[in-house]
């Protein structure tokens, strides 16, 4: 599992490995790591012309110490000093010793029209808000000047903790972490400024206890996923309930069951107006008009997809003692306080503008904060909500880590997609899985399977339920 951190607990590991190590010892290998992933950006490192931007912090003092190795190599470095008073001396020193040159901030613009490689060592992990206008200045040269850019442990401009971006700040094409994610390398928007990620273990090890975001990986995902025994049957490995759909949304129960069928739960049973068409496609179906509470025993429900104004269904399956998944209509149907006050736990699987409405905020806040904006409804609804987008976030209602989904594609923004998500989670919470776990792990499949039907190319929803037995045999390897 990949986990992130807090910028207060990683400095307290950088702290406590410091204490037991020479001095600048740290600093020698986060920049032997940078040095090491900007020589294999640039292949040919001779020759080559490297500009450093540089602030005041340590993240200047690692560029510096980068720089310095790679004019050894022969490549032509400049560093650009943005606080030249307070720049990091000895890595300062060290690249003049290695014949690098130095210019100040005024000149820095004709320095980056030159190079093939830019090095962001502009703000540390503890910088807020947007750059400061000499550096947006830079920031803008470096985008007009198509070479690649390395950021040093985080791009500056975004905030760490958050992910958050508030005003101007530098895109990277290859992000090299130091000793520990952090929350703004993996949630949007500042994970897309970031680039590719890579990560450079340099000894600092924060207690795995206080990470505040985990992105589960395949492993992690074969580990949760239901396998029948030997002597399972249908009922034993979990019926999930589906009610969903309307006359004027028929498509959004089919495919909701569609989901639902491949995600590892024994029986689908559905419950809606739409039971023609769900038998038409999926004739093993249990199909009932019965109403939720006369549907049969479900160990889970999936309500809201399509459900227009059916506010009197979602109540019903909120009356239950059985795991509930609202999603769609669902989502504003339903009672705060029914919701809060449930004995079992509830899934909400809302997108942004959904999540905003809840909240009672624009959809803007709602993308520009998604990781406080997870959180605060997790808390508002004391339920597990699966914030959908470009970044997938999962969050308890009793705090600790968020998930963040690493899988994805941006082809799988289709009508219904939702749907089949929703379905799948369901499953899941029916064949056991808790509302943290199903959700986080119907997010991957889903985004697996999306990449699977896309393949660069657009789909539909139904491709992407197709492909959800693909992505569970990847998993599981």
């Amino acid at each position: 599992m990949r986990t992130a951190y807090s910028v207060e607990t990683v400095r307290a590991a950088e702290r406590a490995l410091m204490a037991r190590l020479p001095e600048g010892a740290l600093m020698q290998r986060a920049a032997a790591g940078l040095a090491a992933a900007c020589a294999g950006l640039l292949g040919r490192v001779s020759g080559s012309r490297v500009v450093l931007l540089v602030g005041s912090g340590d993240n200047g003092g690692d560029a510096l110490y980068a720089g310095a190795r790679l004019a050894r190599r022969g490549a032509g470095v400049t560093a650009v000093l943005l606080a030249p008073g307070r720049t990091h001396a000895a890595g300062l020193a060290a690249l003049r010793r290695a014949g690098g040159r130095t210019v100040t901030a005024d000149r820095g613009e004709e320095a980056i029209a030159r190079a093939r490689l830019v090095v962001d060592g502009i703000v540390g992990i503890g910088g807020k808000g947007g750059l400061r206008p000499d550096a947006a200045r830079l920031a803008e040269a470096v985008a007009r000047s198509g070479a690649a850019v390395v950021a040093v442990d985080l791009p500056s401009g975004v905030d760490a903790d958050t992910g958050e971006v508030r005003g101007a700040a530098l895109r990277a094409d290859l992000t090299v972490a130091f000793g520990a994610y952090k929350p703004g390398l993996l949630v949007d928007p500042a994970r897309e400024y970031a680039g590719v990620v890579r990560f450079v273990g340099i000894g600092i090890e924060p207690p795995p206890a206080d990470a505040v975001l985990q992105a589960l990986q395949h492993a992690d995902v074969a580990r949760l996923l239901p396998t029948p025994e030997a002597e399972s049957d249908k009922y034993r490995r979990g019926v999930v309930g589906i009610a969903a759909g309307s006359a004027r949304y028929p498509g959004a129960a089919v495919l909701a069951v569609s989901g639902a069928l491949r995600g590892g739960a024994g029986a689908v049973r559905y419950v809606g107006p739409a039971g023609d068409a769900v038998l038409a496609r999926f004739p093993e179906t249990l199909v009932s008009d019965a109403g939720p509470a006369k549907a049969g025993r479900v160990q889970a429900w999936v309500t809201g997809p399509g459900a227009g104004d059916d506010a009197a269904t979602v109540a019903e399956v909120l009356a239950t003692d059985v795991p509930v998944l609202l999603d769609a209509d669902g989502l504003r149907l339903a009672d705060r306080d029914t919701v809060r006050g449930r004995g079992a736990p509830t899934l909400m699987t809302p997108h942004a503008g959904e999540a905003a409405a809840l909240l009672g905020v624009r959809r803007e806040e709602v993308e520009a904060a998604r990781l406080a904006a997870v959180r605060e409804l997790a808390a508002a609804y004391r339920a597990t909500v699966l914030l959908k987008g470009s970044t997938t976030l999962v969050a308890g209602p009793g705090g600790g880590p968020v998930r963040v989904n690493p899988t994805g594609t941006p082809w799988l923004a289709t009508a219904g997609s939702g749907d089949v998500l929703s379905g799948l989670a369901g499953s899941l919470l029916a064949a056991g899985l808790d509302p943290l776990d199903a959700g986080s792990v119907a997010a991957y499949l889903h985004g697996l399977a999306g990449r699977f039907a896309a393949q660069g190319a657009p789909t539909g929803a139904h491709d992407v339920a197709d492909r959800i037995p693909e992505a569970w045999r990847n998993v599981r390897g």
